[in-house]
């Protein structure tokens, strides 16, 4: 058994981010190649975003700190603390409102 505390990686991820270039910074924190399922805590500061992409399998976010956009096309889902927004499998942008830290969960 291997216990995280989220919290405590958002936090650093936030502060990693604050020091980048990019505006951004993440870590695995649950899977890998070897895994079917990876967990990945990703930070954003303000303004920054994560480019349009697409995901060919099942995804989730769930925001842990902030404010940020998932976009598909026209629509558009606000994520505030504690909600999880289903990533569609479509091409998809995240954008964050102000300083956010999320939880990036796949399947692969």
């Amino acid at each position: 058994m291997d216990k995280k505390s989220l919290t405590a990686v958002a936090r650093q991820q936030l502060k990693l981010a604050g020091a980048a270039s990019s505006g951004r910074s993440s870590q695995t924190v649950h899977g890998g190649h070897a895994h079917s399922l990876r967990q990945t805590v990703i930070a954003l500061t303000a303004g920054q975003s994560l480019a349009e992409h697409e995901t060919h399998s099942e995804a989730t976010l769930q925001v842990l700190t902030g404010t940020l956009v998932l976009i598909s096309g026209t629509n558009e889902w606000k994520g505030s603390p504690g909600d999880l927004l289903v990533i569609p499998e479509t091409r998809h942008s995240v954008k964050a409102i102000d300083d956010a830290a999320f939880l990036l969960t796949v399947a692969k």
